[in-house]
């Protein structure tokens, strides 16, 4: 079962760009090059344009195999889908088989207890066409008395908003933007409760907390980070507890908005899919602290080794210092440090916007100019000028990393759609953009 999960995993390990320079891959390699909405591709159904809340809701338990062994499977499933095509019908069971193991990434050695710690953590799964689901999970232990063992109640969703979700949710029409929605509680034994959940404004603050990050490196080291996932290289990080991991990997690739993250991505690793690190292609992945030897005795590339516990880096390429334009460096450090320092003054709502802001301001400095790059035809379709852009910055530090950055996927990804349309994909940071160009202006003519 572990190599069929494994290779439904794999089929979206890397989605190539098609700029000149970038090597194209099959379609079996490429998700972005599949054709969506033929019969018998998956299509969700509670989930619909993004109408409902979740997809499936699964209880995950360890059932003791005849080697004694404890192997994760769903004893419960919400709703039992039917009259499903057959292409659907294979996905849907390639997407059931991966779920236990994501729900229980720490292999099959378990034990009944009477006591144990309740914990909140995320996983994704990436579709063939490149789109992704999240489980969100709750792992706790069953009420009872004596010895038993662990169960996980996991939502799927291919909505990405973890601060509602971990309130609890029933099927619920999905709030807009800024909006709230008031959902029942559906704990038992708890009673009937209302709860009122407010949907973020900026849909790109729905699914992260910076707190966690700030909480366990240092700014020098998240800049670190952030240079290594802007230049798409590989990534892992370390941790004990199942929710850090998920927790600083999202946050981590919350830094790139307005790009995002188009490789492999996996917050939690099971254990039987630890040799992902081998992988040659960019990754972001969390494996669990007790998996660290194993980890670096594996075959692998260059790669950044983040150790969540400990706040450092235990491995590095050696230039990370290097890949970020100097002055938008520090300014973005200035910004992390004050906003550290002065943690305690702030919910995590305002942290998140404060933390995500600097970085935000660090791309509206570095390539806000690439719409004024755009050439349009006649018939509204765009042909961006890569050139050109790069040859406007006058900044040479900034003009060396801005050549290596316009060669990533995740920013191939992001012109491609603003080819398409002379309104802006991502309105927020085209917001951004417009207010720093204004503040140049105004500094200029006072």
């Amino acid at each position: 079962m572990a190599a069929a999960i494994g290779n439904f995993f794999r089929r979206s390990l890397r989605r190539s760009g098609r700029r000149e320079g970038k090597e194209e891959t099959s379609t079996a390699e490429n998700p972005s090059q599949v054709p969506q909405g033929k019969p018998g591709e998956w299509s969700p159904l509670l989930c619909s344009a993004g109408q409902f809340f979740f997809e499936y809701l699964v209880v995950v338990s360890l059932k003791k195999m005849s080697d004694g062994r404890y192997e994760p499977k769903i004893t419960y499933q919400f709703p039992k889908r039917e009259n499903l095509l057959k292409g659907q019908k294979e996905e849907e069971e390639r997407l059931l088989q991966a779920i236990p193991l994501f729900c229980f990434p720490d292999g099959n050695n378990w034990a009944p207890v009477t006591e144990f710690p309740s914990e909140t953590f995320s996983f994704v799964l990436t579709n063939v066409d490149g789109s992704r689901k999240i489980g969100y999970c709750r792992r706790l232990l069953p009420s009872g008395r004596g010895v038993r063992l662990p169960e996980v109640f996991c939502i799927i969703s291919c909505l990405g908003c973890f601060g509602l979700f971990s309130k609890g949710l029933r099927e619920s029409p999905f709030p807009a933007p800024g909006k709230s929605v008031t959902i029942k509680s559906f704990i038992p034994d708890s009673g009937t409760e209302l709860i009122e959940l407010t949907r973020p404004l900026d849909a790109h603050l729905e699914h992260v907390e910076f707190q966690a990050l700030l909480q366990r490196l240092s700014p020098h080291l998240i800049l670190h980070i952030f240079a290594s996932a802007v230049l798409e290289r590989r990534l892992i990080f370390l941790a004990q507890e199942l929710s850090v991991l998920s927790q600083c990997i999202h946050a981590v690739a919350a830094l790139l908005y307005p790009f995002t993250w188009a490789h492999t991505y996996i917050p939690v690793v099971p254990e039987c899919l630890l040799d992902t690190v081998c992988c040659p292609t960019p990754f972001m992945v969390g494996i669990q602290m007790r998996h660290l030897e194993r980890v670096l005795d594996q075959p692998m590339e260059e790669a950044l080794i983040v150790d969540l516990c400990e706040g450092k880096i235990i491995r590095a390429v050696g230039d990370e210092e290097e890949i970020l334009p100097i002055k938008l460096q520090n300014e973005v450090l200035t910004s992390l440090t004050r906003h550290n320092n002065n943690n305690n003054i702030h919910t995590p709502e305002q942290l998140n916007a404060l933390v995500s802001e600097a970085f935000v301001q660090f791309f509206v400095r570095a390539v806000g100019h690439y719409s004024s790059h755009i050439k349009w035809t006649k018939n509204g379709s765009g042909t961006f000028q890569e050139r050109a852009f790069c040859k406007a910055i006058t900044s040479k530090t900034s003009r060396r990393f801005v050549k290596k950055f316009v060669k990533t996927n995740m920013f191939s990804l992001f012109i491609e759609e603003a080819e398409k349309s002379r309104i802006p994909q991502e309105a927020y940071f085209q917001r951004k953009i417009t207010e720093y160009h204004e503040q140049k202006k105004h500094r200029r003519d006072s």
